[in-house]
């Protein structure tokens, strides 16, 4: 079969593209360029993907498995789907997950579209996830590596994605991945993996935001439960729910951000216990099968990439679901994802709202 590569620069796709080649497949390489580096301020430091140091690597990778490779431009789409989003988020007091949404809404859409143009049966990534047919339904589970699982950030994809989509790392442990790079010769062989926004390289997230809509978000007050005045805030785009360091108020004082509030401008500060909460509201769900459980269902859930799945009922409700958990959950944050598992099956998950 013929087959369109994601490759990030990074040893997991660069690994894929070989597992594939070795298979006899007819591979065709491709990197997308989401955004300019200048414009994003960076400078590679090789905890991100995409960079221009990435493209590089890529290239070597697809010029030494002797397959065709493709540089694909879609900075202007990403610039308004995702980069515009994340700021928005923020100033809106909500904590977005970039990088889910830029494989929802641009990486697999625009992939599927070249693949189609250059007559690919299918579309392979780096990601460690495994897909299974089971009585003519395809299912998404977690890789074998539990440690690398990427299962949490793909829960949007449905039947028709998946039916394409090959995953050759989802039974390999990262450590064989690692030793099938370097038995290849690969430069990045030993590169590090991925763990920043791409246009985030730092980490600093507020600074972006400020770098890229040209100004400073207002300063205004950290406030307790019941409305009083604790202090001053550096502006909202500064926090999340959760955090308690870089507050300001010295180390003796030991409060957490329980409540962003965009229209007063406002941080509400509480403490440990105030950040627990039972349940959630999560909109734009999706359910891999195509189709929803019975409401209600029993499963686990998690609403944090490394946070262990934990039990679970789920209602129908007017907005989308509604999650009960078992046992109270820290932090559980507005605009990060919730994903619902079967085991080692993915049912599906939407974004968290309340």
């Amino acid at each position: 079969m013929k087959v369109l590569i994601a490759m990030s620069g990074g040893v997991d796709s660069s690994v894929a593209a070989k597992l594939l080649v070795d298979g006899g497949n007819e591979c065709v390489g491709a990197t997308m360029k989401l955004y300019s580096d200048s414009d994003a301020g960076i400078v590679s430091n090789g905890h991100t993907c995409c960079s221009i140091d990435d493209v590089d690597d890529a290239r070597r990778v697809a010029l030494k498995l002797n397959i065709p490779y493709y540089v694909f431009n879609f900075k202007d789409g990403f610039k308004e789907k995702i980069i515009d989003k994340f700021i928005n988020s923020y100033l809106s007091g909500v904590t977005p997950n970039p990088c889910i949404d830029c494989n929802r809404y641009m990486k697999f859409d625009k992939l599927f579209e070249r693949a189609e143009a250059l007559g690919c049966d299918h579309i392979a990534t780096g990601h460690y996830v495994r897909r299974e047919e089971v009585d003519g339904k395809f299912v998404l589970k977690k890789a074998v590596d539990k440690s690398k699982d990427q299962s949490y950030v793909l829960y949007f994809l449905d039947q028709e994605r998946l039916s394409k989509l090959l995953f050759p790392l989802g039974d390999l442990e990262k450590s064989k991945t690692r030793a099938i790079a370097e038995a290849s010769g690969f430069l990045n062989a030993a590169k590090p993996d991925s763990q920043d926004i791409c246009f985030v390289p730092d980490g600093k997230y507020a600074d972006a935001i400020e770098r890229l809509i040209g100004k400073t978000p207002p300063i205004g007050d950290y406030v307790d439960k019941s409305g009083n005045v604790l202090g001053k805030h550096k502006g909202i785009t500064h926090y999340t729910l959760g955090q308690h360091k870089r507050l300001g108020l010295g180390k003796e004082n030991k409060m957490f951000v329980v409540k962003i509030d965009a229209a007063k401008n406002t941080v509400t500060l509480g403490n440990e216990e105030d950040l627990y909460s039972k349940e959630c509201i999560v909109t734009d769900v999706n359910y891999v099968s195509g189709e929803a459980p019975s409401y209600p269902f029993r499963c686990k859930a998690k609403t944090r990439y490394r946070q262990e799945e934990q039990p679970a009922t789920v209602y129908e409700c007017d907005e989308g679901i509604r999650i009960v958990f078992d046992q109270p959950q820290r932090a559980v944050t507005p605009g990060q994802s919730a994903v619902l598992y079967d085991g080692d099956i993915v049912l599906g998950g939407g974004t968290i709202k309340a």
